[in-house]
């Protein structure tokens, strides 16, 4: 029986995701790990301020946990939530775990608390570049409600790996800002349809920038990430400059292109139009040697 991702709270995800009985919480609720800000401004707050950070063990190996919890003002980061995330990747450096594993959904920064949450994720965005510097991986799971966006958008493209679903969701800005800020003609955000194959999880892995796509099951997260627990190369300059050419040279040859399915035609993906409609493994056979890789 399948459980799913996207329904599920950050607290069930780990739990379906690591071994049974190995996860051990860092400041668990009895902690009262809150922030500081939001009490100040009236704004309710939760006991672990949206994120659950700890240790664990994934088909016996041992890795670092840091999930957010979308339910909680969606994922928001803010000053002691973004620490609470750099805190565990900080960690990982003197621990050397097999892996570190970021479920992440997060609708970007609070804006109750704007400045300091931009320099956590400013923060979050280092430790993420010295794991990879130090050769441990940093695998993103992405498939909740609310997708990843804003500086979890950014930091989610800097990690070793991201794994995600139909269901998940990636890019800077969300469709509400882009459509407010350059409006509905630019981007209609009630155009659900519209949305996901942008940003959704078939798009970016069609794009390479994810790299593995999987059905909405924590079993399938969990199959997937522990195949992705695997020491990685240190990331250094070569690699670096390697990624700019990479983006490069996709803005050459899909900047003038208006739509995803154009996208997806010039790949030779057809009937680009069924895309959106295929299941998981008919969706991998589809786009097998048509998509993008770095």
């Amino acid at each position: 029986m399948s459980t799913s991702w996207y329904e599920a709270t950050a607290r069930e995800r780990i739990d379906g995701l690591i071994d049974q009985g190995s996860f051990h919480e860092f400041l668990p609720p009895e902690a009262r790990c809150t922030s500081p800000h939001l009490s100040a401004l009236g704004s309710p707050a939760a006991f672990d301020d949206g994120v659950v950070v700890g240790r664990g063990k994934l088909a016996g190996k041992t890795v670092l946990i840091a999930a957010q919890e979308g339910a909680f003002m969606g994922g928001a980061v803010g000053e002691v939530h973004g620490a609470k995330i750099t805190g565990v990747m900080e960690r990982a450096l003197i621990e050397r775990p097999a892996g570190v594993l970021l479920l992440l959904e997060s609708g970007g920064v609070r804006l109750h608390e704007a400045n300091a949450g931009l320099i956590a994720v400013s923060e979050i965005m280092r430790a993420l570049l010295d794991l990879r510097a130090a050769g441990i991986p940093a695998i993103v799971l992405d498939g909740g409600r609310f997708g990843v966006f804003g500086g979890m958008g950014i930091a989610t493209r800097l990690s070793s790996a991201v794994v995600i679903s139909e269901e998940g969701r990636l890019g800077l800005s969300g469709p509400e800002v882009i459509e407010t800020t350059m409006g509905v003609e630019e981007f209609d955000a009630s155009d659900k349809a519209l949305v996901w194959r942008t940003v959704g999880g078939k798009h970016r892995y069609i794009l390479g920038e994810a790299t593995a796509f999987v059905s909405d099951d924590i079993q399938a997260f969990r199959e997937k990430a522990a195949a992705l627990l695997e020491p990685v190369s240190p990331m250094g300059l070569e690699e670096i400059e390697a990624e700019h050419g990479f983006l490069a040279t996709r803005l050459e040859r899909f900047g003038s292109l208006r739509d995803a399915e154009e996208i997806w035609t010039s790949l030779g993906i057809e009937p680009a139009s069924a895309i959106p409609l295929l299941e998981t493994e008919a969706f991998l056979e589809a786009v097998a040697g048509k998509r993008i890789t770095p």
